[in-house]
C-alpha cells in the first residue's frame, strides 16, 4: 500500500472511531467487521467520478494498479473475482474498502 493512502486511510479510521465513541462510549466494543461495514459499506468514500480520478492520481496510482489491488484482495477473499469496474468512483471505492480494511486491522 502507498504510503500516502495509509496516512489518508489512517486519518479517516481514526476520525471515524474518535467521532463514534464521542456519541457511543461502547463503539469500541463492536466486532471489528461491523465497524469496517460502517465506514467503508454504508457510503462511499470518494463520491463523483472525477474526484475518483483526482484521488488517483493524487496517490500516484493508475487505473490498472488499482485495479490489480482489487483484484487480488477480491480473489482472496472471495476465492474469484466478481467486480467489474467502469468506472473510476466504484474502483476507488472497492480498493479503499480493501485497503481499510487493513489499516483497520493495524489500529484496532
Amino acid at each position: 500500500m502507498k504510503n500516502s493512502i495509509k496516512k489518508e486511510l489512517t486519518k479517516y479510521v481514526k476520525d471515524f472511531i474518535k467521532e463514534r465513541i464521542e456519541h457511543d462510549s461502547s463503539y469500541m466494543a463492536k466486532d471489528i467487521s461491523d465497524i469496517h461495514y460502517e465506514m467503508f459499506n454504508e457510503d462511499y468514500y470518494i463520491i463523483g467520478y472525477h474526484q475518483a480520478e483526482e484521488w488517483l492520481k493524487k496517490h500516484d496510482l493508475n487505473t490498472f494498479e488499482a485495479i490489480k489491488i482489487c483484484n487480488y484482495h477480491e480473489e482472496m477473499e472471495c476465492g474469484t473475482i466478481y467486480t467489474k469496474f467502469d468506472n473510476a468512483e466504484k474502483l476507488v471505492n472497492v480498493l479503499v474498502y480493501w485497503l481499510g480494511e487493513e489499516v483497520l486491522q493495524e489500529i484496532i
